[in-house]
């Protein structure tokens, strides 16, 4: 017989830190347990969450015991939560009389979960409502101030019970009468009840495996938790800022005066920092540009070669053509340009860094002041630019220059985005591939909308399937293409999305977990595939009733 204990009897302002636990004090004083046996058990997570004690009762019955004191672990470590409920056969919640605060708590936020875990299963649950009353003699009356005040009134513990379908227990203190007579007494029915049933139901077994021999459901153990959890971090601003030291695809060439040297970057990164580089570039006309300083300073900082910017081709992307040349009229801001793109294109939030590798170049204070006000006027509002911007260029035209072909439609994007964003489309931009010195590339093996997606994450950084079938999609592209942080996103909605799913919908969805599964198997994703066996095993009886489940080998 499996009994688990939830909560905390004691006092939240008790003194008495010794105080004996309900479980505790009816195994040592039954008459009918023996040979008694504890050790404290963790989660799959490793963190010590509730104390397990085994015993004989009936003479040869054995009788495992879980205290869980803290309901944090519904939190922390659902898993845990759900399969302590799940193999259960009878639950006893516990809570003091004169802990308002613990059962406000238990009656918000746990007993939803409880009652969402209690779907699949028939279990007999047992609150104990503990200690006596501080404020005078118990008082069972609903409209007693006083009492409802300062403690848990007896109406609002059986309005509890009521809701799960409970027994209520008032327990005023820890006693022979109360644990073993009163307690105790209740306990050991639905013991007897609970034998009873695993009787019947082993008999009723035990016909069904004469009849036929079936497939018992896998004992597998629980899943590691997925890469994203364990706290994956994104590089989106590392990407874009290896972009510009490794200057593939750059479109954009930076002179001084004389033509000397050349410093390279990326129209599509310089826009989507700043409205002077959009002014600059063509993307907005000086009407557009509310601020008068911004065009001043782009007509007195920068001159574009004239004939550098072509006009796009019917397609709306411009044929192939070298770097546009800008001649930078501040010989002083040249020489410190490579810091100032190495400031933008980490995302703009190491304005101290710039100041400082700023003095250390120029050695002058009246220059780095000239030079900190240029990029302050370029920026407007330096340390609080997000390059997530480049959203704003996603499925857009504007500086495209390479157009993807996929079921009859059209996609304009921005090497450069791509290049730094993908390693795959890096080297297919950039190697000995046909891609390379195209402007339209084909794109096979995936839907329209589940590549724009795909091209989404890669513009901004973020993901939001719609459904666990487009996030399987999304999961297949991102695999194809070896961006492996979308993929370990897309298992982690698909593990979300199951997990929050209720059995009955489960077991009426058209959704196949098995093709969920294989295709998880097919595309690599052993983190998915594997919990998606466990989930498959630990909900045995609703898969093994559905047509695909005969797939499984």
């Amino acid at each position: 017989v499996n009994i688990v204990a939830f909560g905390n009897e004691r006092d939240g302002f008790s003194e008495d830190s010794q105080q004996s636990s309900l479980i505790y004090t009816y195994l040592g004083r039954s008459a009918l347990i023996s040979q008694i046996d504890s050790s404290l058990s963790a989660s799959h997570v490793g963190i010590p969450v509730f104390t397990e004690y085994q015993a004989c009762v009936f003479g040869n019955v054995r009788l495992v015991v879980r205290d869980c004191p803290v309901w944090d672990i519904f939190d922390s470590d659902w898993y845990t939560s759900r399969s302590l409920i799940g193999g259960a056969d009878i639950i006893v919640i516990k809570y003091s009389i004169n802990d308002r605060t613990s059962f406000q708590e238990l009656k918000d936020n746990y007993v939803p979960m409880i009652k969402k875990a209690l779907n699949l299963c028939s279990v007999p649950v047992i609150i104990s409502a503990i200690g006596a009353r501080k404020n005078g003699v118990p008082c069972t009356c609903p409209l007693c101030t006083s009492d409802r005040r300062s403690c848990v009134t007896t109406t609002e513990g059986v309005q509890l019970a009521k809701e799960l379908g409970a027994t209520y227990l008032e327990l005023h203190a820890l006693n022979d009468f109360y644990i073993q007579n009163y307690f105790g007494g209740v306990l050991e029915y639905f013991m007897i009840q609970s034998l009873n049933q695993k009787s019947s139901e082993k008999m009723k077994t035990r016909k069904k495996m004469q009849k036929c021999h079936r497939i018992q459901p896998p004992q597998l153990e629980q899943p590691e938790k997925m890469p994203i959890l364990k706290g994956e971090a994104s590089h989106y601003d590392a990407d874009l800022h290896n972009l510009l030291c490794c200057c593939q695809c750059a479109d954009v060439a930076f002179y001084p005066e004389d033509l000397s040297t050349v410093v390279e970057a990326h129209k599509i990164i310089l826009c989507s920092a700043s409205h002077l580089f959009m002014l600059l570039f063509g993307v907005k006309s000086p009407a557009d540009i509310r601020d008068v300083s911004i065009v001043r300073t782009a007509r007195t900082l920068f001159t574009v070669e004239a004939g550098a910017a072509l006009p796009p081709d019917p397609h709306g992307i411009p044929a192939c053509v070298p770097p546009v040349r800008v001649v930078v009229k501040d010989s002083v801001f040249f020489s410190c340009l490579p810091d100032i793109l190495h400031f933008i294109y980490s995302g703009a939030f190491q304005w101290e860094q710039l100041e400082e590798d700023t003095k250390k170049k120029l050695k002058d204070p009246e220059k780095t002041e000239h030079v900190l006000e240029k990029v302050k006027c370029i920026m407007k509002t330096p340390g609080k630019v997000n390059l997530t911007l480049l959203g704003l260029f996603f499925n857009t035209p504007v500086l495209a220059d390479v157009i993807f072909k996929i079921q009859d439609a059209t996609v304009p994007a921005h090497r450069a985005v791509l290049v730094a964003r993908c390693e795959v489309m890096a080297a297919m931009f950039n190697g000995n591939y046909l891609e390379a010195n195209s402007i339209l590339v084909p794109v096979y093996g995936v839907s329209k909308d589940t590549f724009l997606s795909f091209l989404e994450y890669l513009y901004t950084d973020s993901c939001c399937p719609a459904s666990i079938l487009q996030a399987m999609s999304l999961l297949v592209c991102a695999e194809m293409y070896q961006v492996m942080r979308l993929q370990h996103i897309c298992e982690l909605y698909i593990i979300t999305q199951l997990q929050s799913m209720p059995s009955r919908e489960l077991a009426s969805t058209s959704l196949s977990i098995v093709s969920l599964l294989k295709k998880a198997k097919f595309h690599n994703s052993d983190c998915l595939s594997t919990w998606l066996l466990h989930f498959i095993a630990t909900n045995y009886l609703i898969f093994s009733q559905k047509p695909e489940f005969q797939d499984l080998s």
